[in-house]
């Protein structure tokens, strides 16, 4: 299996994401949506940070299980309530994601949404792996 990320010249440079992920593999694992659920299915943190990491930490534990990692990852769409909280807290969501899944990023976009599924819920992840 390999991702090759493509990053074009003509485009704005890309910060936390490829603008495009070639992929050549096996087998695809298609992670549902995730959100800040602790094990016990309640909403754990009160910011967009912590709930982001939570969210983030629960895709990739369901990647794992699938018998992948971060670098794995191909495409990831992240949903938020409220897009200019997540602008603003881009760095320290960045950090977060490069402490869990490295820097080896997949095409990714931020959608803005009114709510998500859980009320409490700031933002969900879901994601498309491919694997050997």
């Amino acid at each position: 299996m390999s991702l090759e990320r493509i990053n074009p010249a003509e485009l704005s440079p890309p910060k936390g994401f490829s603008h495009a992920v070639a992929a050549t593999g096996s087998r695809l694992v298609f992670l549902a949506g995730q959100t800040a659920l602790d094990a016990s299915g309640k909403v754990v943190g009160e910011s967009l940070p912590e709930q982001f990491e939570q969210a983030l930490g629960n895709l990739l534990a369901a990647l794992a299980a699938a018998g992948g990692t971060p670098a794995d990852l191909a495409r990831v769409t992240v949903y938020a309530v409220d897009v200019a909280d997540y602008r603003l807290r881009a760095a320290e969501l960045g950090r977060a994601w490069r402490r869990l899944a490295g820097r080896d990023y997949p095409a990714m976009a931020v959608i803005g949404v009114v709510r998500l599924w859980d009320e409490q819920a700031l933002v969900e992840l879901d994601g498309l792996a491919v694997l050997p």
